[in-house]
């Protein structure tokens, strides 16, 4: 018998037959079982632009509503980035999960088939096999094996489709949450401004002479001209120097967030070598003072555009040259992490934000900020004293 048994070809169930062409299947598709870190992120970014919104509320009503402000722009700022990339992310694995289903399309059919004969037909009868009781055990036994692994595969397949979902949801959500915030960050900016020009409580190192500095800009050609004649300028200085900051040399923040765009001693697209780096960065971002610095000059100069200038201690000068607003008086003492202007440009739209996230296309660092140290008037590289990366700070 038992050889008969052997030999005798063993006919099973078309479901039976389905479910071996379709294979047990152990492994899941191929990111299934993944979590979903771009959806993960652009949630976390959209809680971030929330809560940059309760700041803006408390900072309007702040003891030191300039620093209070800086911190919600720079929150805002964060915020709309993390959106961005969050998107971007989520467009990214969008895609590739509607490659991986079209890639798998005759699979999950197979699959589905499956899976609605199981339905259609009661379970007793799935197990009759026509070769008698030996033939509905064997098909028992093939179906205990495929059946969790078709739930296995089932499931899978429903969190791919949940993931695809819950990335194009998000990604159509996303606009309102990106308008919110932008609408957010250009109101922390207006009221910036507005505590800028209101605060009253800064000491004054000296009073700049404003003919003095109208002749220096006229009679200068170069920023070392510019800078030398500096001193000359001021009017009834107190004698002293801030705090000494060279233990700092190399640890110092970035006054702006902004990627590495040239290195010191690199030439630009005209050819032009400067001692100074420049940093791409987004429109419309605030700029801060590095260090407690005194004011030695702010407005426009030379090509360079608006320029503020930094005395973090007596010697040394931080040139930040750029910028479309600044903030501020010659002769005063700002703390450390002050805003000392704006970058130029503007916010882009909504819809091209979500359109650049979804295509991965466009500049969104339009901007440039020049960075240039001068110590005993002579340049010295910005990377010997800011904390510098080549993909950004």
């Amino acid at each position: 018998m038992t050889q008969r048994l052997r030999h005798r070809p063993i006919r099973v169930t078309p479901l039976a037959a389905l479910a071996l062409t379709f294979g047990l299947a152990l492994a899941p598709l191929p990111g299934a079982t993944q979590s979903a870190p771009p959806a993960a992120a652009a949630t976390a970014a959209a809680r971030a632009l929330e809560a940059a919104a309760g700041e803006l509320n408390a900072a309007k009503s702040a003891s030191n509503r300039v620093k209070a402000l800086t911190a919600t722009i720079r929150a805002y700022e964060a915020g709309l980035a993390a959106m961005r990339d969050g998107l971007r992310q989520a467009s990214v694995r969008e895609a590739e999960l509607a490659a991986e289903l079209h890639a798998r399309e005759d699979e999950i059919a197979q699959l589905l088939g499956v899976l609605q004969t199981m339905a259609r037909d009661p379970s007793p009868v799935l197990l009759l096999h026509p070769a008698g009781p030996i033939g509905t055990a064997r098909s028992g036994m093939i179906l205990a094996d495929v059946a969790p692994a078709l739930d296995r595969r089932a499931a899978d397949l429903r969190r791919l489709l949940d993931e695809a979902r819950d990335l194009r949801d998000l990604q159509q959500a996303a606009a309102a949450t990106l308008q919110q915030g932008l609408n957010g960050v250009q109101e922390a900016r207006a009221a910036l401004s507005q505590a800028v020009a209101d605060r009253t409580n800064l000491p004054r190192r000296f009073t700049e002479d404003p003919v003095k500095t109208g002749i220096l800009i006229a009679a200068t050609e170069t920023l070392d001209g510019f800078a030398s004649g500096l001193s000359g300028v001021a009017v009834d200085e107190v004698p002293g120097s801030l705090p000494d900051i060279t233990d700092r040399k190399g640890s110092l923040p970035l006054p702006v967030e902004g990627r590495l765009l040239r290195r010191a001693g690199a030439a630009d697209a005209a050819g032009i070598i400067r001692p100074g780096i420049v940093l791409a960065t987004r429109p419309r971002a605030v700029v801060t003072s590095p260090t407690a610095a005194t004011i030695r000059y702010r407005g426009p100069l030379l090509d360079y555009g608006n320029v503020m200038i930094l005395e973090p201690q007596s010697g040394i000068l931080f040139v930040l040259a750029g910028l479309d607003v600044v903030y501020g008086n010659a002769g005063e003492v700002l703390p450390s992490g002050s805003p000392v202007g704006l970058m130029g440009g503007a916010d882009p739209a909504v819809d091209r934000l979500v359109k650049q996230a979804a295509t991965g296309t466009g500049q969104d660092r339009t901007e440039t900020l020049y960075i240039e140290v001068r110590q005993d008037n002579t340049p010295d590289d910005p990377e010997n004293w800011f904390r510098t990366t080549k993909d950004g700070q």
